[in-house]
């Protein structure tokens, strides 16, 4: 889990042009919208994308992704019970 963790980590530096910030700076349990990471809607959708190229997770539905980007432990746990890839 934590080279999932890790992995994603970098991912979402790399999906979405986080220049300034390295994997050791995203702290696994902050909330990765608002105070935390501090993204926003359009990244959200960027996120998504990242899942379903990467992982083969299609979200059917958007309202999902809420749930799922709680932070990164969250997501992690998501990835690694439903991957396809």
């Amino acid at each position: 889990m934590d080279n999932l963790v890790k992995e994603l980590k970098e991912e979402i530096i790399k999906v979405l042009n986080l220049e300034d910030i390295t994997p050791e700076d995203i702290d696994e349990t902050a909330p990765l919208f608002g105070e935390g990471l501090g993204l926003d809607s359009i990244d959200a959708l960027e996120l998504i994308v990242m899942l379903e190229k990467n992982y083969g997770i299609k979200l059917e539905d958007p309202a999902k992704g809420k749930e799922i980007f709680q932070s990164i432990n969250v997501m992690a746990d998501y990835v690694a019970n439903n991957r396809k890839k």
